[in-house]
């Protein structure tokens, strides 16, 4: 059997389930994993070890019953700190939430603890989850395993950071502009943005509602694709309170036949071209899938290249005033939000053009899907940045905040490597609720490109 911080979460939850490893092991063992590494990262920032030894404890106990939780039983995780976890501290990366405790679970955790997984910590994010690179007033900055002098991205930095680490199976995140693609790539792992209405928002920092509402999605971090698919279902669907969630059944990659798949890929968006290195990553993806017989062109969808346009109009069209009430709504007078304030409200007609531009982008990318079923393309113009260099140019973000506008599933999954030895990802996107399409075809590329090894945190550099 693979060494535990090595297996799956399939694997681990099957292995617990035959009575082959306890709860309990798995539990040690990533507690013991979280205290080897955690210190070079600073990426898990509150660790629930008594709690989680406790619940692991519990499982093997009803298992020795015939008793099972569910799909995850005894399996240990770890949550974005902008989840709320009910007798937790949930910060969110913000001053005046620094010792909030709530008394409820958000509605992702509490359903992976109804099937069974087990809360092992909380892991760093950017204040209000509003950056791409994870540092904050309360915890501090997180690392990339791979370089700790560059940032492992945001704003689910610390939750790629130490599932890369072998630290955690899994994580659940968010993506406001890229904030689960983003990192993922930065930390050589893989992720997925579901299709905006799939999962709940409730209980996360930054809520549902508003009229940029359908840019947040919430969505699994993991080191293998076949993952994403396992927890993905036990998130998804209405929970009566987020009331932009739809009931749409999902669809199951091994239906999926990729020799009958028409991919559409570019390494330039017409905003910033991809680096050479990442060019040759999305090639490689390219070349994967055609190999497997699908029909592949090289074509980037017009328009695409308004993504930054748009994406930055709508976020600052309203002056701050969202952020600021988040501020006041959690009781925050110091925060570190590097532009809020550097604009003013938009004039009502200025707004309702936009808008309207935003939507002239959607319905011009979803024609481009017509004959299409997948769009491949860099997730970032750049490998991982060093700490404090990823505001300096946000035009390489633009790639990730194309697909946060159209609300479409995307799939990370790495296909390459820099000169510096960092990772570099890859994003596929589907047609809206077809997250089994842009999983079939992620996990094609891991199968073929996924012999790609694991940071080295023993090394000093």
């Amino acid at each position: 059997m693979k060494e535990i911080p090595e297996m799956s979460v399939r694997e681990l939850a099957q292995a617990i389930r035959a009575g082959e490893i306890s709860s309990v092991e798995v539990t040690e063992a990533f507690v013991r994993r979280i205290s080897e590494v955690n210190p070079k990262l600073n990426a898990v920032v509150q660790v629930c070890a008594d709690s989680a030894l406790s619940e692991a404890a519990r499982a093997d106990r009803a298992l020795a019953r015939g008793e099972c939780f569910g799909p995850l039983h005894g399996v240990p995780m770890t949550l974005k700190d902008s989840f709320d976890s009910a007798g937790v501290v949930s910060a969110g990366g913000t001053l005046g939430r620094k010792d909030f405790v709530p008394g409820k679970d958000a509605t992702v955790l509490s359903r992976l603890k109804k099937n069974g997984a087990i809360l092992l910590g909380k892991t760093n994010t950017p204040e209000f989850t509003l950056m791409y690179e994870t540092d904050n007033l309360v915890y501090g900055r997180t690392n990339n395993p791979y370089d700790p002098e560059c940032s492992p991205g945001g704003s689910s930095g610390g939750a790629a950071a130490i599932v890369a680490s072998g630290c955690s199976p899994f994580d659940v995140g968010s993506d406001y502009g890229g904030s689960l693609r983003y990192p993922a790539h930065c930390c050589g792992i893989t992720s997925i943005k579901p299709t905006s209405g799939r999962v709940p928002r409730t209980g996360h920092i930054l809520p549902f509602g508003g009229v940029l509402d359908s840019f947040q999605q919430v969505g699994p971090v993991a080191k293998h694709v076949e993952d994403l698919e396992y927890i993905l279902p036990l998130i998804a669907g209405p929970d009566w309170i987020d009331p932009s969630i739809v009931p749409m059944p999902l669809g199951e990659s091994k239906n999926v036949d990729i020799r009958t798949m028409r991919v559409a890929f570019h390494t330039d968006n017409g905003v910033l071209p991809a680096s050479e290195e990442t060019v040759l990553a999305v090639h490689a993806a390219a070349k994967a899938l055609e190999d497997a017989g699908a029909l592949v062109e090289e074509v980037r969808p017009e328009g695409i290249e308004d993504s930054y346009e748009i994406m930055m109009g709508l976020l600052s069209a309203d002056g701050g005033a969202s952020i600021r009430r988040l501020l006041r709504e959690s009781g925050t007078e110091r925060h570190s939000i590097p532009w809020l304030g550097l604009g003013s409200p938009m004039e009502s007609a200025a707004f309702d053009a936009l808008v309207m531009r935003w939507y002239g982008f959607r319905s011009s990318m979803l024609s481009f899907l017509e004959n299409r079923d997948v769009i491949l393309s860099p997730v970032n113009a750049l490998p991982a940045l060093p700490h404090g260099a990823v505001r300096d140019d946000l035009r390489a973000f633009s790639y990730t905040m194309a697909y946060n506008l159209t609300g479409w599933p995307v799939t990370v999954v790495r296909a390459g490597t820099s000169s510096s030895d960092l990772p570099i990802g890859v994003q596929i996107a589907a047609r809206p609720w077809r997250e089994d399409v842009s999983l079939a075809a992620a996990a094609w590329v891991e199968r073929e490109l996924g012999a790609f090894p694991p940071p080295d945190l023993s090394r000093e550099r």
